[in-house]
């Protein structure tokens, strides 16, 4: 499998699909309202900053993609609101058309059939490079470990920090991130913030939500919060900041 990875401004041809590829994520990770915000605009604003990667046995059929957004990093300090925090900035600057000065990464995403091939270290590559063709020295990225979720109770801070005795990270996709040269710095306490009424999250999960309390949801790195008597839920997710020089 030969693939070819270009920026959605070079192959605009895929921005019709972008959405079609099949995937891992969970439905409540769809509804967090700070995406529209950049999801909306990707076609157009940030065409240069999406990166589509096709394979030579199928050309033209989506076997990755990654997204980056410019933001405003206010003296290099990394906001505690994560994804939503980078994607409002970005977002408001654009609006204001004031200057951003710096470049997140946002989502990683491999088509379901072609995980554990290496794929996602081979876009994390290709998301620096394009980093530094847009003229940035360091991406940065709140990074959501993919075996949290086997832990929701698990603090971030512990979690994210945890070694193997070679002393690389315990989770796999912080482990990609530090081969490749990132520096895992801080957590993201509320990256991502979903709320939603108890009918909402009952048809995004299929679960009763039927019980004040804690709520261990699959897929989520941390319990959401439920609430009967007030009819809503609140998932807060922590990330992990990782800064990688480009």
């Amino acid at each position: 499998m030969a693939i070819r990875i270009t920026t959605l401004a070079e192959r605009p041809e895929f921005a019709a699909t972008l959405w079609d590829m099949d995937h891992t994520w969970q439905r409540f990770m769809l509804e967090d309202p700070v995406a529209d915000q950049y999801y909306a605009l990707v076609k157009t604003a940030y065409p240069d900053h999406v990166l589509v990667a096709d394979d030579d046995a199928e050309p033209g059929r989506l076997v990755a993609r990654g997204y980056m957004t410019p933001f405003v990093s206010n003296g290099g300090e990394l906001p505690d609101n994560g994804w939503d925090g980078v994607i409002q900035s970005g977002w408001l600057a654009r609006a204001a058309g004031r200057p951003t000065d710096a470049v997140s990464a946002l989502e990683i995403t491999v088509r379901r059939d072609l995980l554990r091939n290496g794929l996602s270290a081979t876009m994390l590559a290709a998301l620096r490079g394009q980093a530094a063709r847009l003229g940035h020295r360091e991406l940065v990225a709140p990074v959501r470990p993919n075996l949290k979720h086997l832990e929701p109770h698990t603090p971030m801070s512990e979690y994210a920090f945890r070694t193997r005795a070679d002393g690389l990270p315990h989770d796999a996709w912080l482990r990609v991130h530090v081969r490749a040269g990132g520096e895992i710095v801080k957590v993201a306490p509320r990256s991502m913030v979903v709320a939603g009424t108890l009918a909402e999250w009952r048809d995004w999960t299929g679960l009763p939500f039927d019980r004040s309390g804690p709520v261990e949801v699959p897929g989520a790195l941390s319990p959401v919060h439920c609430d009967v008597r007030q009819d809503h839920a609140v998932y807060v997710e922590p990330n992990v900041w990782v800064r990688h020089p480009v």
